[in-house]
């Protein structure tokens, strides 16, 4: 959710945005089915589906004003979810290295478990910037697309390492450089979620230090 806007939060929690919310969160289980029963098409577009639910549950929670306090929690979850899903499973069946699954798990872990901390112990929340949405658009396109697993291009040939599908003369998806322009756009806006979430600590602990001043 873009840091410019604000709107009016409820605690409602049958709304539309929710609704697609616990849709995309079924279709996780579904398209790890047809994965590992090589229903290579099928899970592509399951997980294709399901990830094109991420922008439209955002965009309708705002332009309806039905953004949700359970939304602004199960939105950001399912997403994790559904990401880690896809790495795992395209872990799981050969075709993605280890340190780009590494690198989803150890970031999506720092930010769930360290938002979680600081919304818990501060009640500070770090909202979802536009270029975040961008760098998880660009993973889900190339996970797809590695999902996919056609058509199948031959390497740059630039080095020898196996583990960096595309610079060598191995045949890899094109999957993969949407994948590396995401993963690049990840490491900035984590980078930016850690800095935000410091300087919202830091401020919480100010007011607590003036409130026990004061007290």
């Amino acid at each position: 959710m873009s840091t410019h806007e604000t709107y009016e939060v409820s605690n409602k929690i049958f709304t539309l945005p929710n609704v697609l919310s616990f849709i995309r969160l079924l279709m996780i289980p579904v398209f790890l089915v047809l994965l590992f029963n090589d229903f290579n098409l099928a899970a592509t577009l399951v997980f294709a589906i399901a990830a094109s639910t991420d922008w439209v549950d955002g965009q309708v929670a705002r332009r309806t004003n039905q953004v949700s306090r359970l939304g602004q929690l199960l939105d950001p979850a399912v997403d994790r979810l559904l990401m880690i899903s896809g790495v795992a499973g395209l872990f799981f069946i050969g075709r993605l290295p280890l340190w780009i699954i590494l690198f989803v798990l150890i970031r999506d872990l720092i930010l769930l478990v360290g938002g979680a901390y600081i919304l818990e112990r501060y009640k500070v929340r770090v909202p979802v910037i536009y270029l975040g949405k961008v760098a998880t658009t660009l993973l889900y396109i190339g996970f797809a697309g590695i999902l996919l697993n056609f058509p199948l291009l031959p390497g740059l040939g630039v080095c020898d390492l196996p583990w960096l599908p595309g610079f060598s003369a191995e045949l890899y998806s094109w999957g993969f450089w949407f994948a590396y322009a995401g993963i690049i756009l990840n490491i900035f806006t984590t980078s930016y979620y850690i800095g935000k979430g410091l300087q919202g600590v830091k401020r919480a602990r100010k007011q607590e230090a003036s409130g026990q001043e004061h007290g």
